[in-house]
């Protein structure tokens, strides 16, 4: 896939957030975009890109035990795979993100940073990254 990115990624746990940013950076740069947009996706049903502070670790624990609170794993879900939990917080967040790349930079916030939210682990995951040249 032509100027297509793949980061192969193991998670450890049920739920975990993984730090992508500097990942993300590096390919823009390798790819030498001055002016455009960079969009991160996964293509699994039980993963998720988000965007969220990155200064405090507290943030994603937070994020973490909310998530689990607002969606147990309860008797009544109907899915074979017994993951209906999962699907339900990969739909809570987004497959994918778009950021804007200006004088080769990533613009994000001083305390943003780019996760990969794992809903459904331990697993082998997948996020692609693709630039768009304006």
């Amino acid at each position: 896939m032509k100027n297509i990115q793949t980061l192969n990624l193991k998670t450890s746990k049920y739920i975990e957030f993984i730090d992508i940013t500097s990942e993300v950076r590096e390919y823009i740069q390798k790819q030498g975009l001055k002016e455009g947009i960079v969009i991160v996706y996964t293509p699994h049903t039980t993963a998720g890109i988000t965007i969220n502070e990155n200064a405090d670790p507290a943030v994603t624990m937070d994020i973490e035990e909310f998530i689990k609170r607002k969606v147990p794993h309860e008797g009544y879900f109907k899915h074979m795979e017994g993951n209906s939990p999962s699907h339900i917080m990969s739909s809570l967040f987004s497959a994918s993100e778009t950021f804007i790349v200006s004088n080769g930079e990533l613009l994000l916030g001083t305390w943003q940073a780019i996760y990969f939210c794992e809903f459904d682990g331990p697993r082998q995951r997948k996020v692609y990254l693709k630039i768009i040249e304006s």
